[in-house]
């Protein structure tokens, strides 16, 4: 029993001390934001639940009453063939999925920069496994889609707000 407790002091104070900390809840710089775009768009719904889950900022109906809105500038989708086989049919697959945005106040100017987000994975393809590569293809894209909600998240968390030269 002694040794167990021990065990766990010493692997507690490891963990501790290799700066390990858990992610936890995003706290964004804005009172308000408001995410333009149509609400059937899986980013747009996505990022709206996780700014509603963060509690942090109050998701505004319009752009008027947000302080800042989010605006999304450009969204590709695309598949690139990596690699042939012999017979020149695809063997490897790059997925890329890009991703632009805005932030801006209620007048239109940046309030942080425009940024972009690009990712990536790669699959191989077998024209023996079509309905499995497919299903494959599939469940990466919504793993993408998900890791860049994730990642809008954390730049808009991390972005600092510049305010406007006043006019």
């Amino acid at each position: 029993m002694r040794f167990r407790l021990c065990f766990l002091a010493v692997l507690m104070v490891l963990v501790a001390g290799c700066g390990f900390q858990l992610r936890g809840a995003y706290s964004l710089p804005y009172e308000s934001i408001y995410v333009s775009g149509t609400d059937y768009s899986l980013i747009v719904a996505g990022l709206k639940r996780a700014i509603r889950a963060s509690g942090s900022a109050r998701l505004a109906d319009t752009a008027q009453d947000a302080q800042a809105t989010f605006l999304p500038t450009e969204e590709l989708k695309e598949t690139i063939i990596l690699s042939y086989s012999s017979s020149g049919r695809a063997r490897e697959k790059r997925l890329r999925y890009r991703y632009g945005y805005r932030v801006v106040d209620n007048k239109g100017r940046d309030l942080v920069l425009p940024g972009r987000v690009e990712l990536y994975r790669d699959l191989t393809y077998a024209d023996s496994d079509v309905l499995a590569k497919t299903q494959e293809e599939d469940l990466l894209w919504r793993d993408m889609e998900t890791d860049l909600v994730q990642q809008l998240m954390r730049r808009l968390a991390a972005a600092k707000p510049t305010p406007p030269a006043a006019e």
